[in-house]
């Protein structure tokens, strides 16, 4: 599983990260965790508001920071 956090590091992006991070913990799973902080890479996958949570490919989540159990609940 490949997870990616689309955004430019700033306090919500990170906090998105940390609770990915911690969702993938809780549920045991094995995933890359990667934090893409390219603005033209950002736009290019069309997300116009971040952070963002993209899942294998799929954008799931713009411009809020969701909490762990929303995570979770994408994970399963």
């Amino acid at each position: 599983m490949r997870i990616e956090i689309l955004g430019t590091g700033c306090k919500k992006c990170t906090q998105l990260e940390q609770n990915t991070r911690e969702a993938i913990k809780q549920k045991n799973l094995e995933a890359e965790v990667v934090h893409v902080m390219d603005t033209n890479e950002i736009i290019k996958r069309g997300v116009m508001k971040t952070p963002a949570l993209v899942i294998d490919g799929k954008v799931v989540s713009q411009g809020k920071v969701l909490t762990v159990e929303e995570i979770n609940t994408l994970l399963s």
